[in-house]
C-alpha cells in the first residue's frame, strides 16, 4: 500500500511539473496579498505542511501544487526551518531557493560596550520580532533557565551585535549572549599577565566592568587597569565612583554626592577593601584584555583631563595637584583625595 502511494505521488508530481514547466509557472512571480509577506517554518515541519504555511500566510498558490514543485524539485529533504520575507517579484522558484539555503530574514539586536543588565533587558523588551517570553522572569529565575543558578546576571553577557528570525525567544539571545561572554572571558583569562591580583575569570570580570565604565579612551584602559591592580596589591581601597553609582541603584540623581562615597554598600569602593560583589556592567573585549594584561606603570590615581583622556599620578601629592589643574580649574571645586 505505502509503495502504491508513492508511485502516486511520484507521477503527480512529475505530471504537476510539467504543466508548470509548459506554463513557466516557476518562474512567474507570485500574487501576494502585501509587498511583503512573513513567512514562519516551525522545526519539524513536513514539506506538504510548508506548502499549506506558505498558502496560510496569504500566497495566492495551490498548496497541492506547491508542494508537488517541492517533491519533484529534487530538493524537498534540504527546506529548512525559519523565518523568511517573500516579497514582490518573487517566484516560485525563489521560495525554493529562500528554503533550501535557509535565507531567513534576520533582525539584529546590539549590546553595547558598557550596559547594564537592566539595559540588556530594556533593550529585549523593545526588539521588534522577539518572543518576549522572559520579561516576567526575576534574575535569579532567569539565570537558573540559562543554567547559571545563584550567578549575578551582571557582566554575564558579551556585548555584541546578535541577529534573529522571528519568533525567536529572548531566551535564546541570551544564552548566546551568555555563552559569547563565556567564551571571551576564557580567552582573556588564557592570556593573562604573571603581575595580576585578580585571582579567578570571574574576578577579572568584576575589574574589566570597572575598566569598561572608567574610560572609553583605548590607550587609557591598561594603564588605568594597571592603577586598580597596584592598589590591590599594597591594601588600597580602588575608590571609583562607577562602582559606588552602580550600587546605589535608582537612588543616584546623576550627582555623586560626599555623602554617598561614605554610605556603605557591597559596591562601594571607598568605604571596602578589594573588588565589588558583582560585575558593575557588561565589559567589551578590549576591556576583559585590559583587566588582565595592565600596562606597566607605578601610578595610584588617576584624574579626567576634560578631554577623554586621564592623567596618572604615582603619588597622591602628585594626584591633587593634578585635581587641582584638571577638576577644580572647571568645576570651581572640591577637596582633596585620600588614599
Amino acid at each position: 500500500m505505502r509503495l502504491i502511494k508513492r508511485i502516486f505521488w511520484t507521477l503527480l508530481s512529475l505530471a504537476l511539473l510539467l504543466v508548470m514547466a509548459c506554463g513557466g509557472w516557476a518562474l512567474k512571480p507570485l500574487s501576494l496579498p502585501t509587498p511583503t509577506v512573513d513567512l514562519s517554518i516551525e522545526p519539524q515541519t513536513p514539506v506538504r505542511g510548508i506548502a499549506q504555511a506558505v498558502a496560510d500566510a496569504g500566497v495566492d498558490v495551490p498548496p497541492l501544487v506547491l508542494y508537488a514543485f517541492f517533491r519533484a524539485s529534487g530538493q524537498s529533504r534540504k527546506l529548512r526551518a525559519g523565518s523568511y520575507e517573500l516579497i514582490q517579484g518573487n517566484t516560485p522558484l525563489d521560495l525554493l531557493r529562500k528554503l533550501t539555503r535557509g535565507e531567513e530574514s534576520l533582525k539584529a539586536i546590539s549590546l553595547i560596550d558598557g550596559w547594564t543588565f537592566r539595559q540588556f533587558r530594556s533593550a529585549l523588551a523593545k526588539a521588534e520580532g522577539l518572543k518576549h517570553d522572559t520579561q516576567d522572569l526575576s534574575a535569579d529565575a532567569l539565570m537558573e533557565k540559562l543554567g547559571m543558578p545563584g550567578i549575578a546576571p551582571e557582566g554575564r553577557f558579551f556585548p555584541d551585535t546578535y541577529t534573529y528570525g522571528k519568533g525567536t525567544s529572548e531566551l535564546h539571545v541570551m544564552a548566546r549572549a551568555a555563552k559569547a561572554m563565556n567564551k571571551q572571558l576564557a580567552a582573556a583569562w588564557a592570556m593573562r599577565g604573571s603581575d595580576i591580583q585578580v585571582k579567578t575569570p570571574e574576578e577579572a570580570l568584576i575589574l574589566a566592568s570597572i575598566v569598561e565604565k572608567e574610560t572609553g579612551r583605548e590607550s587609557d584602559r591598561t594603564t588605568i587597569s594597571r592603577v586598580f591592580h597596584n592598589r590591590l596589591a599594597l591594601g588600597m581601597p580602588l575608590q571609583t565612583d562607577p562602582s559606588v553609582i552602580y550600587g546605589m541603584f535608582d537612588d543616584f540623581d546623576g550627582n555623586l554626592r560626599r555623602a554617598d562615597l561614605r554610605a556603605d554598600h557591597p559596591w562601594n569602593t571607598y568605604t571596602r577593601k578589594g573588588l565589588p560583589a558583582t560585575p558593575i556592567a557588561m565589559p567589551g573585549r578590549n576591556a576583559l584584555k585590559a583587566a588582565v594584561q595592565p600596562a606597566p606603570s607605578h601610578a595610584l590615581y588617576f584624574v579626567a583631563k576634560g578631554d577623554g583622556t586621564s592623567y596618572f599620578s604615582a603619588t597622591l601629592e602628585e594626584h591633587n595637584a593634578a585635581v587641582n589643574r584638571y577638576q577644580r580649574r572647571l568645576s570651581g571645586a572640591g577637596d582633596e583625595v585620600k588614599p
